[in-house]
């Protein structure tokens, strides 16, 4: 899969989760800094993503993940 593939499906259940329009969100942005995710929601971001590409990562390591970009990149990894 390519990685902007991965970057823009990142992305789309970022916006679900978190409520806000795709077009808001970098590749750049932290989750907590630039999105305000809280923790729960970080936890939602995580079921959503594995959700989306089918795969289960690694919980503890998700949750270190700070950047969309990172995410993609951690995707990326179990894809």
């Amino acid at each position: 899969m390519e990685k902007s593939e991965i970057l823009s499906r990142v992305k789309e259940v970022v916006g679900q989760v978190l409520s806000m329009d795709v077009s808001e969100i970098t590749d750049e942005a932290n989750f907590i800094f630039d999105l305000g995710a809280d923790s729960m929601q970080s936890v939602e971001l995580v079921a959503g993503f594995e959700e989306e590409f089918d795969v289960e990562l690694d919980q503890d390591k998700a949750l270190e993940v700070q950047t969309i970009n990172d995410a993609a990149n951690f995707v990326a990894e179990y894809v």
